[in-house]
């Protein structure tokens, strides 16, 4: 691992097994490159984000600036990952719904590892497979024999935020894990969203993509 900067530590949230920490310096190289690193954070970082770009950038840029890698946050917040600061922890999302001018000095980002019954899946609309999503998804959920005990559903490009998490998702906690119940939410997540047209999609399209 990267000396003191990438750590597995034997804290546990989410009935995670450990989780692991990333020091607000790290690049997102760095994160990339070790072995522990959850399947989904090295897909977001393997899609768009070339290997130039996930040199230069260090994680604290990607919480305090969302835009320089909207998939990555979204993969955060779908995995359940937490802000470190000197006097203070809290959920990314929290984090991320605060508004206004803040000095906070990020210290690390904890992500859970090894949660039992934890399944994921991404889907992402694009000209190219190599081109910046026009909108993503990505859904995390925690398995409790078939039945769905919490589930996060990030999506990218269809608020005014870079990244949010849908509420919708939390309609299928306590349901069982298939196509029926999933269909039960597709309706009340395209109200959900508000997103803004642009030149690569109007906001009917990336509504109805959605």
């Amino acid at each position: 691992m990267n000396g003191k900067q990438i750590k597995i530590l034997p804290l546990c949230f989410d009935n995670a097994e450990s989780c692991l920490r990333l020091d607000a310096q790290t690049t997102l190289q760095d994160v990339y490159e070790v072995p522990e690193c959850p399947e989904l954070l090295r897909r977001t970082l393997s899609g768009s984000i070339s290997w130039q770009k996930r040199s230069g950038i260090i994680v604290a840029e990607t919480v305090y600036s969302p835009n320089l890698a909207p998939q990555w946050n979204a993969a955060l917040l779908a995995l359940g990952a937490r802000t470190e600061f000197p006097d203070s922890e809290g959920l990314f999302a929290d984090f991320l719904r605060r508004t206004g001018a803040h000095h906070d000095h990020l210290q690390g980002v904890l992500v859970p590892l090894n949660v039992p019954g934890r399944v994921w899946g991404e889907v992402h609309v694009g000209r190219t497979p190599t081109d910046d999503p026009i909108l993503s998804a990505i859904a995390v959920v925690d398995l409790d024999n078939e039945v769905v005990r919490r589930a996060r559903l990030a999506l990218t490009g269809v608020w005014r935020e870079q990244t949010r998490l849908a509420k919708a998702a939390d309609l299928l906690a306590g349901q069982p894990f298939n196509q029926a119940t999933f269909e039960q939410v597709m309706d009340v997540i395209e109200e959900e969203v508000s997103p803004q047209s642009d030149f690569r999609g109007t906001a009917v399209y990336r509504q109805v993509m959605t």
